[in-house]
């Protein structure tokens, strides 16, 4: 079983940043591929980052690329997202996953574990 707790989200500003950070427990492989989705108010979860340690890629949804970078910390089991240049069009909650293999794909349904969300509000 894999857990996964996310925090970090919040209101701000457009044109501002955020940090959002997801912890990650119980029975976890480092190779497994981990990512972020988020899902708007009447809107289908989004792919937004995904990252493949042992593939050594990262991949981004278009509407993110340049703006937010996804990281992780191995060794303490979390995950990143790091937000900039945010937009109101980014307002959304936003949930760590993990997959059971290596690569990150886009598809929500291929997700495996996912995190109970947090929300990010960014305001014009």
């Amino acid at each position: 079983q894999v857990q996964l707790v996310e925090s970090g989200g919040g209101l701000v500003q457009a044109g501002g940043s955020l940090r959002l950070s997801c912890a990650a427990s119980g029975r976890t492989f480092s190779g497994y591929a981990m990512g972020w989705f988020r899902q708007a108010p009447g809107k289908e979860r989004e792919f937004v980052a995904g990252l493949s340690r042992n593939l050594g890629l990262t991949n981004y949804a278009d509407s993110v690329k340049g703006r937010f970078a996804i990281s992780r910390d191995i060794a303490q089991k979390m995950v990143y997202l790091q937000m900039n240049s945010l937009m109101p069009e980014d307002t959304a909650v936003y949930f760590c996953a993990v997959r059971s293999s290596l690569f990150p794909t886009t598809t929500a349904a291929t997700w495996d574990y996912w995190g109970q969300g947090t929300q990010v509000t960014v305001s014009s």
